[in-house]
């Protein structure tokens, strides 16, 4: 795996070991931030961060912070290894679930311009409920929402429908406030 664009372009990252994480593959990272356009100075929010590699090409593209969200401790420390590997600045990594991340940035009144949520397939109608009613007051005004699913399923939030497209087995729908 590969950050795609920015200022590390081509720099090589890592994902965890085993299963449970499955990174967003280079070609559909490409296709997103193209649909997303220009990340330069923006606050991002990655759930459910796996590899991180989502967030690592919105910092790499000139992206001022992310914060990764991941409840994998193994996970975690794939993505502080990432980051010091590639030597991106404005990361947080935050391990733990979602629910209680969102919760927190709320109290902290923080507002992202761009949020990555890749929720494993399998628990996508168990995470929807939480995203749906989170989700929207940690956003800024012109702010978007990309969902990554299953091809089958087809995600729905409280904001405006920008475009869904599949690749292969994924399904990437953008929001927008």
């Amino acid at each position: 795996m590969r950050i795609v664009a920015g200022s590390r372009k081509g720099h090589r990252i890592t994902a965890p070991k085993g299963v449970v994480t499955r990174p967003t593959a280079d070609r559909v990272r490409e296709a997103v931030f193209s649909i997303v356009g220009s990340v330069e100075d923006a606050a991002v929010l990655d759930l459910f961060a796996g590899s991180g590699a989502m967030g690592l090409e919105a910092l790499s593209r000139g992206a001022r912070s992310c914060v990764f969200v991941e409840r994998d401790r193994a996970a975690c420390r794939v993505i502080e290894a990432n980051l010091e590997k590639v030597g991106l600045t404005g990361a947080t990594v935050v391990c733990r679930d979602v629910a209680s991340a969102l919760r927190d940035e709320t109290a902290r009144r923080r507002r992202f311009d761009l949020v990555l949520a890749d929720p494993p397939y399998e628990e996508w109608d168990r995470h929807q409920p939480t995203l749906r009613d989170q989700l929207p007051g940690l956003l800024s005004e012109h702010a978007l929402v990309v969902v990554e699913t299953s091809e089958r399923v087809e995600p729905e939030l409280p904001l405006d429908l920008v475009t869904t497209r599949r690749y292969g087995s994924a399904r990437m729908t953008v929001f927008a406030t």
